[in-house]
């Protein structure tokens, strides 16, 4: 694909180098600075200034001078000019010799010993431009002789030559370079890399120089340029190696030269411009009657036969936006790449970061989304650039201003897509997700505001899920902008959460019950409700919680109350007053029982007012169920076992107040039971049980429920009073035939009262109470179980009885040993509590012989409230 990287511009013209005389020919050229040298087929040097001027478009023009021509009387064409500037000479070839000119003057430059400095039998030379030899004012020059097989080195000094050096060759060499102490030669058959100091060659690929021409030209440090067979340009470092890939150019190539990243090659007709980074072909130019092109320290210089014209590289920039104009964003970008080395650092990061943006800018018009997104990452785009294509989404109070130069030719994206919705739909999405995925980095930094704002104005017109995500987490966006956005697509709920990010939770809570109320539409959150009550919970203004939980508790009661129920405790917080929540909870029954649940049941706040407030209520519940006709049996059931269980588990409440509500009802008895038993008043306890409600297995339960945190006495005596009660026939109150059978009754509750639980009762205290005429076999099972825990008892008492005994004669023998023991007591000796020595026989013998005062004794055994454990054995004093 073609690009224009060079202009061709005239340098000399036909007129100006000979005038009207036909059979003159340029054979060579050399150019130092400004001064332009033209050899010609009369052995004539022409000495041409070259001044560069711009015209008023900014063209750049040469215009030359003729200052001298010189003939050299050889009446051979002149083959080559080479300049020594630092020895303000020019190297000459013709007619097989080489020779010294002066730069200025044109004449040959004498020696010191007064003949010529001339080197014969010469077919061409090259000038070591990495010169080995350390003098400034010395030239290194390699020869090829016209007879011999081998490459002499000369060192050029100012009036003389001198041979230092002669390196044999295993043909003919027809072609030669210098780099240092490489050779490049271009043999009959073959190339060549030569070390002449080392003498060390390596062969680098065959070519026969009868065909065609060879070219060996260096290039870089260590590099040469080759003619390979096959039209190739084969690149060869002084190892042998090629480390680029070859151009592939025409096979009658003359003449070739560097001006990177460029190849030039001349034929006959052509001259054409192959890459060296992508080695694409990518200009050619017609020239004709071509004959020499060379570079001159970086000037390329191309000559036909008449005239001699430079070729002037564009401007590297130029090049790169021709390639981008015509949306070859590879080559653009290969081609700044490889001008790295050639631009400074910084110049080159401005210029590759801008070229990177405006190849994303290409390719996200192409819809190429992936590879955009890379070439905007890397060239750091400010996001703001890619958000103006989009109308409206960048925020009414932005400062932003697109790039000039423009980094594109869009004016936004309807100009892009050409009406054409799906590519808008597809360039939306695309910059949804970048946008998501750069917020977070720095490239963001300073247009915040700006990215969050745009993210979500698309988030809420495509619909996109995460709009919730961007307002529940840290953002900019801004609420201006923002609201009428959310409002014309109907996303109120989001429109909540953006005012509460600002700060406006009291707008946030009227925007949700408008949608909870359904007098605005948004299916985005179907437990708003739920969400609002949450919201209100952990809101840290008490006077918004008052404000909006009288709404919420008119709505659902059941749920509200979780607004001072779920309220998290925390020191940054603060906290509502029960007794504030209580009076505001009085009209909203419901919620006041479901609020005193929790500071009861779960929080266990043991406050007399709240357990007394909660058993009330329940009782209000369970009499107002009794009082509806017909009686929901489900609700009443749940709602006595609930205050049965509360005045069960609470021993907090006012038993009294509850007693005085509920005794005149016949139908909570078994309410009253517990509240009697609170009171520890079990006959009424019992004698509703037993005699009203006739429930004899919950007057056994009541014993043990009554019981269970006392002595066994304790319960020894309800099971005691239980079984008085069922043998009382005087307490119930009833007509003697009812009597008779409830006795017969109670008498059976009674014996299986006496056979499950005969453990619990005194035997003798029972066989005394029940009726002379009861049968025995009734009582069998407690019989046996009384008179087996009697004899466990008698035997239990025999051998604690002989325990005790053993141990008394275990003592009795310990005291005789002692006794009979000698104990030493002198004055020398010192009591071993208060270390005094003996000054009388009132000696007492601790176990293990130790004599100690007797009044020590005493005072110890008064001072200490615990018996003092001793050392010996036995443990007895």
């Amino acid at each position: 694909m073609s690009v224009k990287a060079f202009e061709l511009i005239p340098a000399v013209e036909r007129d100006l180098l000979m005038g009207d005389k036909v059979r003159i020919n340029i054979e060579c050229i050399e150019c130092c600075g400004k001064d332009l040298y033209v050899g010609t087929n009369d052995c004539f040097i022409h000495h041409f200034l070259l001044d560069e001027l711009t015209s008023a478009k900014g063209r750049l023009t040469y215009s030359a001078q003729k200052l001298l021509h010189k003939y050299l009387g050889l009446k051979k064409p002149v083959a080559e000019l080479r300049a020594a500037s630092a020895l303000e000479r020019l190297i000459v070839l013709c007619d097989g010799v080489v020779f010294l000119v002066d730069m200025v003057t044109l004449e040959n430059v004498p020696s010191s010993s007064g003949g010529g400095a001339r080197i014969r039998g010469v077919t061409t030379f090259c000038v070591n431009e990495n010169p080995v030899n350390g003098d400034p004012f010395c030239v290194e020059m390699g020869v090829l002789s016209l007879k011999r097989r081998t490459v002499q080195i000369y060192m050029v000094y100012e009036d003389r030559v001198q041979l230092v050096k002669e390196v044999s060759t295993p043909e003919q060499p027809c072609a030669v370079s210098l780099d240092g102490y490489f050779l490049c030669l271009a043999l009959a058959t073959q190339y060549m890399i030569l070390n002449y100091h080392t003498e060390a060659a390596q062969d680098l690929f065959p070519y026969n120089s009868e065909e065609r021409r060879p070219i060996v030209k260096r290039i870089a440090r260590e590099e040469f340029l080759l003619a390979a067979p096959g039209g190739l340009g084969m690149f060869a470092n002084a190892e042998g190696a090629s480390q680029r890939a070859p151009v592939n150019w025409s096979e009658s190539v003359i003449g070739a030269a560097v001006c990177f990243p460029y190849v030039v090659a001349l034929d006959e007709s052509f001259i054409t411009i192959h890459s060296m980074l992508d080695q694409q072909l990518k200009q050619t130019l017609s020239f004709r009657d071509g004959r020499i092109l060379q570079d001159f320290e970086g000037k390329v210089i191309v000559a036909s036969t008449k005239a001699v014209y430079v070729m002037v590289p564009l401007p590297l920039e130029r090049q790169i936006q021709d390639l981008l104009a015509s949306h070859r964003v590879e080559e653009a970008l290969v081609l700044t790449e490889g001008a790295q080395r050639n631009i400074p650092k910084e110049k080159f990061l401005v210029l590759y970061k801008r070229i990177l943006q405006q190849a994303g800018f290409i390719q996200f018009g192409q819809l190429q989304f992936v590879e955009a997104k890379e070439h905007f990452r890397k060239g750091q785009l400010d996001v703001r650039e890619l958000i103006s294509l989009y109308p409206l989404l960048l925020p009414a109070s932005s400062s932003f201003t697109r790039c000039h130069p423009p980094l594109h030719e869009f004016a936004d994206l309807n100009h892009l897509a050409q009406g054409d919705q799906e590519k808008v739909l597809k360039c939306k999405k695309f910059l949804i997700s970048y946008l998501t995925e750069v917020r977070s980095t720095e490239v963001v930094n300073g247009c915040r505001e700006d990215v969050d704002t745009a993210l979500l104005k698309l988030y809420a017109e495509q619909n996109h899920e995460s709009l919730l995500d961007l307002l529940a987490s840290e953002n900019a966006c801004l609420l201006t902008d923002c609201v009428p956005w959310l409002e014309k697509y109907h996303k109120y709920f989001a429109l909540g959460l953006l005012y509460h990010c600002n700060g406006q939770d009291s707008a946030a809570l009227q925007m949700w019950i408008r949608v909870a109320d359904s007098e605005l539409q948004d299916s985005t959150r179907p437990d708003l409700f739920e969400y609002i009550v949450d919201f209100l919970s952990s809101a840290a203004d008490l006077a918004l919680v008052w404000k909006y939980a009288n709404w919420a508790l008119h709505k659902n009661p059941t749920t509200a109350v979780h607004i001072f129920t779920k309220r998290p405790v925390s020191k940054a917080q603060p906290d509502l007053d029960p007794g504030d929540v209580i009076t505001y909870l009085e009209k909203h029954r419901e919620a006041l029982r479901l609020y005193l649940e929790h500071l009861v049941l779960k929080k266990r706040i043991e406050e007399e007012q709240y357990h007394t407030h909660l058993a009330d209520l329940y009782l209000e519940r369970v009499l107002a169920l009794l009082s509806e006709s017909p009686t929901n049996e489900e609700q009443l059931n749940k709602s006595r076992e609930k205050l049965q269980a509360l005045l069960g588990e609470s021993n907090l409440y006012r038993v009294q107040y509850l007693l005085g509500k509920m005794e005149s009802c016949e139908l909570l008895l078994q309410e009253c039971v517990i509240l009697y038993g609170k009171l520890e008043d079990h006959d009424k306890a019992l004698h509703i049980l037993v005699h009203k409600l006739r429930d004899f297995q919950s007057a056994e339960a009541f014993c043990i429920w009554t019981s269970s945190c006392r002595d066994s006495a304790y319960r020894q005596k309800l099971f005691h009073l239980l079984l008085g009660m069922y043998l009382d026939k005087s307490a119930t109150g009833k007509s003697q035939s009812a009597a008779c059978n409830d006795s017969g009754d109670l008498e059976m509750a009674a014996v299986d009262l006496l056979n499950r639980h005969g453990e619990l009762f005194d035997p003798v205290h029972v066989l005394r109470t029940l009726p002379e005429g009861w049968s025995l076999q009734l009582l069998r099972p407690f019989l046996g179980r009384a008179i087996r825990a009697s004899m466990h008892a008698s035997r239990t008492s025999q051998i604690a009885l002989g325990l005790a005994h053993s141990e008394h004669l275990q003592l009795l023998h310990d005291k005789l040993k002692e006794t009979k023991k000698p104990i030493a007591v002198s004055a020398k000796k010192g009591c071993h509590l208060c270390h005094n020595t003996f000054n009388d026989t009132q000696v007492v013998c601790l176990p293990g012989g130790v004599p100690v005062h007797a009044h020590c004794v005493a005072q110890r055994v008064r001072d200490s409230p615990t018996k003092r454990q001793l050392t010996n054995s036995s443990n007895h004093t």
